[in-house]
């Protein structure tokens, strides 16, 4: 993104700083002239508003001015044109408390990213359009969050946009592309359209790879497959897939990628092309593509590189399974040599550059834990996945137009790799774990996949840290991890317990305090007894113990017992146990663990 924040005083240095380190924003400045006398970091440029803009309006994709909205609109005013060439315009107060998306709400995502600096700076967003507050969906804009790109003229999408303002009938043809958006609060106001005497041309938008329709989008699913000769100019392959694409009524916007034999990866043509497209090519061997059936194979082929088909059978190979060869190939030729053109549509959507998971710890509980940073990647995702139980926790949160995707306790992996695929489809994506989602969460489990995923192919990843249960069960009783501590899982689901009963014994002997995670389950009841068993070997039976259960949620409670009267039968899965070092103490119901501090 290339975006730039103005501070209209010199009051906003600090919400600028803020600004830098988001991705929103590369350069910043405060108005004024450069000869003004006015000190600032030495990131903070010192330049007068109109010159500013003068300058960078044409490359810019996004403006957040700070301070007062008339001021900015009267420094806008003459740069605007159109809402689909204008840059995105927020205004921010001095003091970051209110957000105001001004300009290009649908097509420059300005609304989404207002809604995302708000959760990250603690601020209120003031949102004024008629999609939020009706829940509806921004017909104009909603395709770039599921990956898709649009064509069509900006005052057809217009229309459409008014039509649904005015409590008018919405319909949708969908031929390619996830379909997910259909299941969103806002997604399911659209009536979906499978019969061409429902349609009404002027009420009515299509998601396909075809570009005959005034406003359509289009879903990443074709695979261009070419074979060419030696050191064909990229003009002529250029010139040749446009042609191509144009013959069939097939828009350039529902490419997905290039695929062609691996002897070609120093075809520099190919190489050029998909560099002007921002597009992967993938390569396959001449023994991958023998195996393939195709309707039109070349004994001159098969002689010459040892397989019947490159630009038929390679297009296939990368659309995947259930894919179908869309459109048969074609043989372009002039005197700088030769093209051949094959197009198979995938049943899967394609673009990870575009997709992205956000791997978020939620917090034990409660909204309250959730931190900001969490709360904008929450803002940021499209699609959230998780337990069940852990998304009605910040179901509040969500908008209309976000998916909510449920799963069952055990099927970790199953979220995981629902997360890649929807992320590789070119979705941004919210894995949510309770707690920390490094501590027993999803971090772990969905870095282990991603790393069996090429890099230049993998989608963009974060992972966003939350409050661990263990954190707020210890700030609750006390100060009890004040000094070292280990904290041990007693689920010997993944683990072999003879493995835990060893780390627990090293915590012993190091005099570690011990927190101890999925402590007793109904199939596993008798682990618990064995651990305390095995810590009265090393520490006195009146050893301070806490056992907080469901923390920061609403039935949350913390009880405080020795090594000696622990109550077993009270103990499950939703709570955490603390036991004390040789140096906690509990009194006045105050559990520490002593730094040393006074000693000094």
């Amino acid at each position: 993104m290339k975006g730039i924040a103005i501070g209209l005083s010199n009051n906003s240095k600090e919400i600028l700083k803020r600004l830098k380190k988001t991705e929103f924003v590369k350069e910043i400045y405060i108005a004024g002239s450069s000869k003004d006398d006015v000190k600032v970091n030495e990131l903070i440029k010192v330049k007068r508003p109109r010159e500013i803009l003068l300058e960078k309006w044409p490359e810019i994709d996004l403006i957040i001015f700070i301070g007062s909205i008339a001021a900015s609109i009267r420094i806008i005013h003459s740069f605007l044109k159109s809402k689909d060439q204008d840059p995105g315009v927020i205004v921010i107060d001095n003091k970051c408390s209110k957000i105001v998306p001004l300009i290009g709400l649908h097509q420059s995502n300005t609304q989404n990213i207002a809604c995302q600096i708000a959760n990250l700076f603690g601020g209120e967003i003031i949102e004024t359009n008629n999609s939020n507050d009706q829940n509806l969906l921004s017909l104009d804009a909603f395709g770039y969050q599921w990956g898709w790109k649009r064509s069509g003229n900006t005052k057809d999408w217009s229309k459409l946009v008014i039509k649904q303002a005015k409590n008018k009938e919405i319909f949708c043809k969908q031929l390619s592309g996830n379909s997910l958006w259909k299941t969103s609060e806002s997604g399911e106001i659209i009536n979906q359209s499978n019969k061409e005497k429902t349609e009404k041309t002027d009420s009515t938008f299509h998601v396909s790879i075809f570009e005959n329709h005034s406003t359509t989008w289009h879903p990443p699913v074709l695979w261009i497959g070419i074979g060419c000769e030696r050191n064909t100019r990229k003009e002529l392959i250029a010139n040749s897939l446009n042609n191509f694409l144009g013959s069939v009524n097939i828009s350039h916007y529902s490419i997905a990628g290039f695929a062609t034999i691996d002897i070609k990866k120093d075809e520099k043509g190919i190489l050029d092309l998909a560099e002007e497209y921002n597009l992967p090519i993938r390569f396959f061997s001449k023994e991958d593509l023998s195996k393939i059936i195709v309707p039109n194979p070349s004994n001159v082929v098969q002689k010459e590189i040892g397989t019947p088909s490159v630009a038929e059978a390679s297009c296939l190979m990368a659309a995947g399974e259930e894919s179908k060869l869309l459109e048969e190939k074609k043989i372009f030729k002039n005197q700088s040599g030769a093209v051949t053109i094959a197009v198979a549509e995938s049943k899967n959507q394609y673009n990870p550059n575009h997709g992205e998971i956000h791997i978020i710890g939620s917090g034990p509980g409660d909204i309250s834990f959730l931190t900001n940073n969490a709360r904008k990647a929450l803002s940021r995702c499209t699609v959230w996945i998780g337990y069940k139980m852990y998304l009605d926790l910040i179901k509040p949160l969500k908008r209309s137009d976000q998916v909510v995707i449920e799963s069952k306790l055990t099927e970790e992996k199953e979220r995981c790799s629902k997360a890649i695929k929807l992320a590789e489809e070119g979705i941004k994506v919210a894995l949510i774990s309770s707690g920390e989602s490094g501590f027993y969460g999803m971090a772990g489990l969905l870095l282990e996949l991603l790393q069996k995923i090429k890099k230049e192919n993998r989608p963009y990843f974060e992972v966003h840290p939350g409050i661990s249960s263990v954190q707020l069960a210890a700030a609750l009783s006390g100060a009890p991890l004040m000094n070292d501590f280990c904290s041990i899982s007693l689920s010997d689901k993944l683990t072999p317990w003879p493995l835990i009963e060893k780390k627990i014994k090293g915590a012993l002997l190091g005099d570690f305090v011990l927190a101890l995670f999925n402590p007793q389950s109904i199939e596993r009841n008798w682990q618990l007894k064995s651990a305390i068993n095995l810590c009265l070997k090393f520490r006195q039976g009146d050893t301070p113990v806490l056992i907080a259960r469901q923390v920061g949620r609403e039935n949350q409670s913390k009880n405080f017992f020795t090594l000696n009267t622990i109550p077993f039968k009270e103990v499950d899965m939703l709570s955490i146990i603390i036991i004390g070092n040789s140096q906690t103490t509990l009194i006045d119901e105050i559990f520490l663990t002593p730094r040393g501090y006074l000693k000094n």
